[in-house]
């Protein structure tokens, strides 16, 4: 059995298949938390995770680059746009609410993104949005909000921001239980967040040729500390991946598409890099994920 702890099932890319999509994925043993990354998508999220007796978990939050209105060109979905919005605590608060919600996020801080203009106002206006939503995720793990008493840890995101968003977790008068997703740095920055007691997560990433400093991170941290995700649609296993070069830019889309049972790819490299068994490694990301978002 696999989780994948990171996946987006609840966004456009599946709007005309999601229900195969999560079949294909249980019927192979492997579990998904889809993330919301705005209202629409963790309204889904959420909906998603309730059609499903078991095995379909959401996260809710508002994904930094959502806060101001862009367009993005991203090779496994391709061209999209993003509209500007208002962080609404009370919303949240109410779409958390529900069993099927295990965390919030993905929320965090991209600098990779920023416009040139405005770049620094945009900046504060993320950690503004960042520090509320982690007060939401401590908010709701504090007042007992289920007979099973839950709580909920936070799905970070941060892309060539690292340095700020440690800044700002240190200085929290409480840490959060915290994941950072999609984990693509160094293993001194790795090092830092642990330190801090957080998990990491590993995408498909780690099956890419150049990726060998996060070959080290996976194949030097503590097994205990890992968790697997895909982040589908995105960031297909290399092994997966077809040459674009080759292929009208529509059906190299579709080609490109990840979806959560290919979770196996990281898990299998992973088991590779370590010296490990796949059986090994699955069974304990998948234990690791289900403690530390008590499934």
């Amino acid at each position: 059995m696999l989780i994948d702890t990171h996946a987006h099932v609840n966004f456009n890319a599946f709007k005309d298949d999601s229900d195969k999509v999560i079949r294909r994925s249980l019927d192979s043993d492997t579990w998904m938390i889809n993330v919301g990354s705005q209202a629409s998508t963790s309204r889904r999220a959420v909906k998603i995770a309730e059609k499903y007796n078991k095995g379909v978990y959401a996260a809710v939050g508002l994904h930094p680059i959502h806060l101001w209105e862009s367009y993005q060109d991203v090779e496994e979905t391709s061209f999209f746009k993003t509209r500007a919005e208002e962080f609404d605590y009370n919303f949240y608060k109410n779409l958390a609410a529900s069993k099927k919600v295990v965390a919030i996020g993905e929320i965090g801080l991209d600098y990779y993104h920023l416009p040139k203009s405005d770049g620094e106002k945009l900046k504060n206006k993320q950690k503004e949005v960042l520090i509320k939503q982690i007060e939401l995720a401590q908010e709701l793990s504090s007042c007992g909000r289920s007979p099973e008493g839950r709580d909920l840890p936070v799905i970070f995101h941060c892309r060539d921001a690292y340095d700020d968003l440690l800044g700002i977790i240190r200085k929290l008068p409480k840490i959060p239980r915290g994941v950072l997703h999609c984990f693509a740095d160094t293993l001194e920055t790795a090092q830092k967040f642990l330190d801090l007691g957080f998990m990491l997560s590993f995408t498909g990433i780690v099956t890419y040729p150049r990726a060998e400093s996060v070959r080290e991170v996976a194949k030097k941290i503590p097994l205990e500390k890992i968790m697997i995700e895909t982040d589908a649609p995105y960031l297909l296993p290399h092994q997966l991946r077809v040459n674009l070069r080759n292929c009208p830019r529509k059906s190299a889309s579709i080609k490109q598409r990840n979806e959560p049972v290919y979770v196996k790819y990281v898990a299998e490299e992973i088991a590779r890099v370590r010296g490990l068994s796949f059986d090994e490694v699955a069974k304990a990301t998948t234990e690791n994920a289900v403690k530390f978002f008590k499934l």
